[in-house]
């Protein structure tokens, strides 16, 4: 009997467990603009657009913080998209304006990507498809021999490519500079993974 095809679902929300549970509803809320559909002691499900949730919180007293999670397996980030360049870099600036900024920019050719810690230290990636179409970055990922020979990126300023864009900059040059390397960080990043020696 012959297999049936796979349906594809699409991906609607994450769940994080909390000790935090207030400062992450006002994290997310400042960061991308969630709001709470519904918000109870034990939790809330948030959303930023249409959908009736796209994260859920959820907190109890046993639960602990994990000092080591970074030794751990797990989830690595969270992603969400812009629709372009000029958006993550006005996100960025909005961002670095309240206190909140990046533990981690890097172009990695088929995005640029920006990582900020919630107040449970995961880590969220605000990004932008450097092609701005998924079916032309694609197609990159899957055949550039750029990508394939580094497919971490470049680490980039997003200060300096703030600057480069109020000079006139397009945001096809910004990342075209980006990730050959031009923007680079002042100071290292933390990769929130343990890197060999």
């Amino acid at each position: 009997m012959p297999t049936p095809p796979i349906k594809i679902p699409v991906l609607h929300h994450i769940n994080l467990k909390t000790t935090r549970l207030q400062e992450m509803i006002d994290w997310y809320g400042t960061v991308i603009g969630c709001t709470p559909m519904h918000q109870f002691p034990g939790g809330a499900w948030l959303t930023n657009d249409a959908a009736n949730h796209r994260i859920a919180l959820l907190t109890a007293p046993r639960i602990k913080d994990d000092p080591e999670r970074i030794l751990h397996t797990g989830m690595h980030h969270s992603a969400f998209e812009y629709a372009s360049l000029d958006d993550l870099l006005d996100s960025f600036e909005r961002l670095d304006g309240l206190g909140i900024r990046p533990h981690m920019m890097l172009d990695h050719g088929l995005t640029t990507s920006f990582y900020y810690l919630d107040p449970d230290g995961n880590s969220v990636e605000l990004q932008c498809d450097n092609f701005g179409d998924w079916a032309a970055s694609s197609d990159w990922i899957r055949t550039s021999p750029d990508f394939a020979a580094n497919p971490i990126g470049a680490p980039v300023d997003p200060q300096q490519m703030l600057a480069a864009r109020k000079a006139g900059a397009s945001t096809e040059e910004l990342h075209r500079r980006a990730y050959a390397g031009e923007f680079p960080p002042g100071q290292p990043m933390d990769f929130r993974f343990p890197m060999d020696p």
